[in-house]
This record gives C-alpha cells, structure tokens and sequence, in this order.
C-alpha cells in the first residue's frame, strides 16, 4: 500500500508542477503547494514539502522557462 501511496503523491506532483506558473510568485505558490500535497499523502513535515516544492518549482520554471 504504501508503494501506492508514493504514486499517488507523485502524479499529483507532477500534475500540479505541469502548470507551474507565468510570475515568479505564481510560481512559488504553485511549487509549494505541490510540495505540501506530496509531503501530506507520504506523511512527511509540510513545512518542509512547501519550502522544497517551491524552491524546486521556481528553479526549474527559471532555468526552463520554455516548458513552464
């Protein structure tokens, strides 16, 4: 079950991060959300998936802004 649990947070991260934002703002926001959704289906310390999702999400949104 818990093999399901790490899918399930995975798509939704995927799926939230696929519409990451055209503002540096909008881009935190949406990073960190996804963070804080993948960090609650695992479990894990939402503080810490926000700050991660939203550093992870305006990073790649800078560093590709083509595919954002």
């Amino acid at each position: 079950m818990q093999t399901v649990t790490k899918w399930v947070a995975a798509l939704s991260t995927a799926a939230l991060l696929s519409g990451c934002g055209d503002t540096f703002g909008e881009q935190a926001l949406m990073g960190g959300g996804a963070g804080v959704a993948a960090a609650a289906v695992t479990k894990g310390d939402l503080a810490t998936g926000a700050i991660i999702g939203a550093v992870g999400n305006v990073a790649y949104c800078q560093q590709y802004p083509s595919r954002c």
